[in-house]
């Protein structure tokens, strides 16, 4: 079995287990094992994956480590200090929210790797996913801790739900955003360059659809197919009920847009890693 599926299938066996036996227990001490095992199985996961795949002398563990987590943790210290200063709700907040998460993983990839002297494209890859997927990991840390508060309560199930489904998306979100900036900057030789510049603009404008995929699907469902009545009350301040046909086009227009984002992530990385393999087969001719 390779390291990456041995890797899952432990943590895996851990977090269920451990879900398992704060369910039946009631004990809340093993609560931040569960929001930690959760929220890290399947980033850790994918960087050990990566480095499988894109084994370089120049990609140690040790700056495999580093990469994660302190370029994880500068990461999501830096956005919250930026968005809690610079963020009000508008109509281009998640462009911002983009712009400044992409910049600020951007720039803890350029510390943690700042000594490297030979770079390609693919260590860029793995060492811009391993931040991604180490700011991901701390963020979902959070958004799986604040779920458990609801208001009957502390709620086991809203924090596995969280869970699960974060970490299903996980491997499309942050890690894979950093992973193209991160391939892009190191084919530019660590310097902030055109492509570069436009590479951080497109992430954060993937980031941003992601982000707003939400509120993307509500409009279009309401443009398509809603009812004059609720057009009333939306003039009026009121939130309208929605009837169980828009339910299931909303769902069907926020999952549809998910995954277009995701192809459209995956399909760029490829055109990285091939660009940065054909550059470097010409500079060995």
């Amino acid at each position: 079995m390779r390291q990456w599926a041995r890797v899952f299938l432990i943590g895996f066996t851990l977090w269920l287990a451990t879900v398992i036996v704060t369910g039946l227990t009631g004990n809340s001490n093993l609560v931040p094992t569960v929001v930690l095992l959760g929220s890290f199985l399947v980033p850790v996961t994918f960087v050990v994956w990566a480095y499988g795949r894109g084994r370089s002398a120049r990609v140690t563990v040790e700056l495999l480590f580093m990469a994660f987590v302190v370029g994880g943790v500068l990461g999501v210290l830096g956005a919250s200090l930026l968005e809690s200063w610079l963020i009000r709700p508008s109509i281009v907040m998640y462009v911002l929210v983009g712009l400044i998460e992409e910049g600020v993983k951007l720039a803890a990839l350029m510390f943690v790797t700042r000594r490297m002297t030979l770079r390609t494209a693919r260590d860029g890859v793995v060492l811009g996913g391993t931040v991604g997927f180490g700011f991901s990991s701390f963020e979902s840390a959070g958004y799986a801790f604040n779920s458990l508060f609801t208001t009957e309560g502390l709620s086991l199930p809203e924090l596995v739900e969280t869970e699960v489904l974060r970490g299903v998306l996980a491997p499309v979100g942050h890690g894979l955003w950093t992973a193209i900036l991160g391939g892009v900057l190191f084919a530019a030789g660590g310097r902030i360059t055109f492509p570069v510049v436009l590479s951080f603009l497109g992430v954060s404008l993937l980031h941003a659809l992601w982000d707003s995929m939400t509120a993307i699907a509500i409009a279009v469902t309401l443009v398509l197919f809603g009812q004059r009545w609720q057009f009333q009350l939306l003039r009026i301040g009121r939130v309208p009920n929605v009837t169980d046909w828009q339910v299931h086009v909303y769902t069907l227009l926020h999952w549809a847009g998910l995954i277009v984002i995701s192809l459209v992530g995956v399909l760029w990385l490829t055109t990285v890693l091939g660009r940065g393999r054909r550059d470097r087969e010409i500079r060995h001719q």
